[in-house]
């Protein structure tokens, strides 16, 4: 299976001198379909031993890229992850972002052709159908399915088999994508274990040679 992805443009970094934005995670809406509910679950289960300054310190550490319309709206364009977990676990918390793109239009269609355009957005649903209409988008974070290839492929990131690759939007969706099209046993994100052999051997093999992240036969 082959992610017809859009060109992308990089997500610009903050600037030393960018203004950090405090916003509730309410009213952060995603730029994907889906998430990986075991890797959500991990972050949680990490957040739980976290006193609220420690918590609140370490996100100002990972501000969440923010795309702006002219009526002040916000799209989150990284970081779903991380706020689904926390957004679960209280729904009255609050992130910090920075502005990557301001939009000079209000209107929620043309905000999203206008992300869809710099591909910084993902339209696959949780079993990898797509690309969806941009309107299939759910307003909050609350709304994203489960993707359990999604969640395969933190489980291989966890283990060092597949390196990270922070410049490519969605680069652990294309993995999973791939994934989707080997011959794994059933699995789901809350038991992976059935699929983690094969899957291991998989990440190796020399026909992922063509992802970034693949480091080999013997990483």
């Amino acid at each position: 299976m082959a992610l017809r992805l859009p060109p992308f443009q990089q997500l610009p970094p903050p600037g030393p001198k960018a203004k950090l934005l405090e916003i509730p995670i309410a009213q952060l809406q995603p730029t994907q379909l889906c998430v990986g509910l075991a890797e959500v679950r991990s972050r949680q289960s990490d957040f739980s031993s976290e006193s609220g300054q420690e918590l609140r310190s370490y996100l100002g550490t990972k501000p969440v890229p923010l795309v702006r319309s002219k009526k002040g709206e916000v799209w989150m364009v990284d970081r779903h992850h991380r706020l689904r977990a926390l957004f679960e676990l209280q729904p009255e918390a609050t992130a910090f972002g920075y502005v990557a793109l301001q939009l000079d239009c209000s209107d929620r269609q043309q905000v999203l052709a206008e992300l869809n355009s710099r591909g910084w957005l993902y339209l696959y649903d949780g079993r990898g159908l797509g690309p969806l209409d941009p309107a299939a988008l759910p307003p909050q974070l609350s709304g994203l399915q489960d993707d359990p290839y999604r969640s395969l492929v933190w489980k291989l990131k966890k283990e060092k088999l597949i390196d990270p690759a922070p410049l490519i939007p969605f680069h652990e969706f294309r993995w999973g994508a791939w994934l989707r099209s080997r011959a794994l046993p059933p699995f789901s994100s809350g038991q992976l274990d059935p699929a983690l052999p094969a899957a291991r051997a998989f990440a190796r093999s020399r026909a992922a040679s063509h992802l970034a992240g693949w480091k080999g036969p013997n990483p």
